[in-house]
Order: C-alpha cells, then sequence, then structure tokens
C-alpha cells in the first residue's frame, strides 16, 4: 500500500475524534458530524453520497476492474447521557455526549479511507458506510429501507466496535450469534385511588406494580431452558408523588434481551399473560407497550473465518481472542447482517487503572487503539478485494 505517513494520519485521526467528541449529536440528529464527515470524504477523493436515514453518508472508493465490494460501517449517533470527563474537548451540547466511543468509530473509518484512497493497487469497489442513530432508534433498518444495498450492493459488510472490557492489542470476533437481540415495554399499572390511611377503598397500582416487577424475574429463571441466554430487566418505576396518597397509575419500565426466536417469543407472550393477570387479580387492569427493536447480530461464518485471519496478520501482532462470549448488549449492525454476509468485530480498549465501561458519563475512547483500528479497517477492504 502506498502509504502517507502513518503517524501523520493517526495524529489527524485523533484530532478527528476529539473535535467529533465535543459536537455529539442524537439520533437522526447528526448534522454537524454528517456534514465533517462528507467534506472529509470529499477531500480524499471519494465519491460522497448523502441522505439515507435523514444524515447517513456513503463514500464510496471504487478503482480497477473487479467486480468485488465490501462495506465498512462506522455509526455517528451519540447519547442523552450529561458528560462528567473535564475533558478539555468535551461535549459542547448540554446533556448529550460520546459515551459509546461512535467518535472514535468514525475517526478510524475516515482514517482508513484517506488510507486507501492513496493505495493504487486497490482493485474493487469499497464503499464507507456512516450510519445514524445506532443507539435504540434503528439507523441501520432505515439506511436499508431508504435503499441502502440497492444502491450499494456489496458483497459483505464489516463493523468494529470498541471493547473496554478487552485488552488493548487484541481483537475478537465470534461465529454465530454475537450480540443478542432486545425489546423495550413500558406496563402502566391503572388503579383506584385512594386516602393512603384507607387503602381498602382503593385498588392500589403502587403494590400491583411490585408484584408485576417480582413475578416477571420469573420469566427467565422458570420459563426459559438454562441452556439459553435470556434477560428481563425493570429498569424503571414511576407512580405517585406524596406520602398520604394512594395514586391512580403507576408505571414500569424495562428491556428484554435474548438471542433465539422462540426465546423472544416465549417471553413476550409471558411477559403479557402474567402482567395481566396479576392485574386483574388485584382489582387492577394493565396496558402495555411492548416493542422489539432489534433482531439478534449474527455474524456469518465465512466471514468471521476472514476477519480472524486479517486480525492475526495485524503488525504490529493483535492477539485474537479465541475464547470470547457473546453479549447481551444489542447492535443494530444486526439488520445489514441480515441482509448481507458480515461480521462484527470487538476491538479491544480496556484502559489502566479506572476503566469506565460503555455508556458511562466519564467514559471516553481510548485513542490508543486508534492505530490497530485504522490498520484493521484498512486490511479487511483490501485483503476481501483480493480474496476469492
Amino acid at each position: 500500500m502506498q502509504s502517507l505517513d502513518k503517524n501523520t494520519i493517526v495524529s489527524e485521526a485523533v484530532a478527528w475524534r476529539h473535535h467529533l467528541h465535543s459536537i455529539p449529536e442524537l439520533a437522526y440528529k447528526e448534522v454537524q458530524s454528517s456534514d465533517f464527515i462528507a467534506k472529509k470524504l470529499t477531500e480524499f477523493g471519494l465519491k460522497v453520497h448523502r441522505g439515507l436515514a435523514g444524515t447517513g453518508v456513503v463514500g464510496t472508493l471504487k478503482r480497477g476492474t473487479s467486480n468485488r465490494k465490501i462495506g465498512l460501517r462506522a455509526d455517528m449517533d451519540a447519547l442523552p447521557i450529561s458528560e462528567i470527563t473535564g475533558l478539555d474537548y468535551s461535549s459542547r451540547h448540554e446533556g448529550v455526549m460520546h459515551a459509546c466511543g461512535h467518535d472514535g468509530h468514525m475517526a478510524m473509518l475516515l482514517a482508513a479511507a484517506r488510507l486507501l484512497a492513496t493505495d493504487e493497487t486497490i482493485d474493487g469497489t469499497i464503499h464507507f458506510i456512516f450510519q445514524p442513530a445506532e443507539e435504540n432508534e434503528a439507523g441501520a433498518k432505515r439506511m436499508i429501507e431508504d435503499g441502502l444495498f440497492k444502491t450499494f450492493p456489496m458483497d459483505a459488510v464489516f463493523g468494529i466496535h470498541n471493547w473496554p472490557d478487552l485488552p488493548v492489542g487484541s481483537a475478537g470476533v465470534l461465529s454465530g450469534p454475537a450480540m443478542a437481540a432486545f425489546a423495550i415495554f413500558d406496563i402502566e399499572v391503572k388503579g383506584k385511588g385512594a386516602h393512603a390511611a384507607m387503602p381498602h377503598k382503593g385498588a392500589d397500582p403502587v403494590t400491583t406494580a411490585f408484584q408485576i416487577g417480582n413475578a416477571l424475574q420469573i420469566i427467565v429463571s422458570r420459563n426459559i431452558s438454562p441452556l439459553s441466554a435470556a434477560v428481563v430487566s425493570i429498569t424503571s418505576i414511576n407512580g405517585g408523588n406524596t406520602y398520604n396518597v394512594i395514586p391512580e397509575s403507576c408505571k414500569l419500565s424495562g428491556t428484554v434481551r435474548w438471542f433465539e426466536a422462540d426465546v423472544g417469543d416465549k417471553i413476550e407472550t409471558n411477559l403479557k399473560n402474567i402482567t395481566n393477570s396479576i392485574a386483574n387479580g388485584l382489582g387492577c387492569e394493565a396496558k402495555i407497550d411492548y416493542q422489539r427493536r432489534y433482531p439478534a447480530t449474527i455474524n456469518s461464518a465465512n466471514e468471521t473465518k476472514f476477519a480472524k485471519s486479517v486480525i492475526e496478520k495485524l503488525d504490529p501482532k493483535t492477539k485474537l481472542i479465541q475464547d470470547l462470549k457473546p453479549s447481551m448488549a444489542a447492535e443494530d449492525f444486526a439488520f445489514m447482517l441480515e441482509e448481507c454476509p458480515g461480521a462484527y468485530i470487538w476491538l479491544g480498549a480496556e484502559r489502566s487503572g479506572k476503566n469506565p465501561g460503555l455508556h458511562a458519563p466519564d467514559f471516553n475512547f481510548n485513542d490508543d487503539i486508534i492505530p490497530t483500528g485504522v490498520e484493521l479497517w484498512c486490511n479487511l477492504a483490501s485483503d476481501y478485494l483480493k480474496s476469492e
């Protein structure tokens, strides 16, 4: 590969990352980030397409005569979290921050695009996909609905996520299920208000909500095979606003995770049955809003094997983690993998000392992994186009 000075491109990527970190934007509002990315891709000489899923950007590098085509995807959106890092490039947008490392994902893919654009040996097509709204809002699905794979056909698609649970200098990729499917739910328990000193005159939605919350934990422990992974978590409960009044209603919210389709079906059915039965039995009624958001992230076997071979050949040597376990976290790259063969790779990003996890208000992407991430992107693309 014809190379720009690697130290220069890494320094630029770090600067890009810090800039993007300072301007975090929520799902489908990634206007500044999208503008920045499109400007850079244009400067690199790529053909740039904008507008998929609103703020999505696709940069295309086509060279030579080969029909081989690969997609490389990075996510752009931030989270509704108030940053407490104290960095000099902290979020300038109050209540919004890059707490998942998407700023680093964008910077690494931009740097790879710049390097690959200088590689005269490229023979084929590389699509650099910058996707909005990964966090909860299914930007990948919307890009697909807007014609991603029809406008930009590709033989395989790959994604990379920084992974603080793995050490720097390592990477891993799982064949088959790698990350869970997920749903969210809101349960509104409607009862009859009363004076707290005379509860017999009402139907208490708060105590009913307690019973529902406890009972929902039985779904995983008693309705799902212990050989199947599943999670049901109540994450908020809200009802009432004073000491001596039983309120008219109480609300429970939470999330569900699973891998196997029949497990997801069973959880939804049992959650609804248990909720309605308890509510009715205690003189209340329940209104349930249950939304399936993302399918499981399932890596295809051939592309996983290929990604492992690329990781093993990285220089400096990157340790390929062999004993990875799937994560119950979810990822909307799953939608792309339903449409196109590919794999989702975890890049080790652990910090020494305090190591904040993804989505923590003091999380900060580890810049030390940028050189490896850029090299991994470049080698995935160039090696794939050369492969049979």
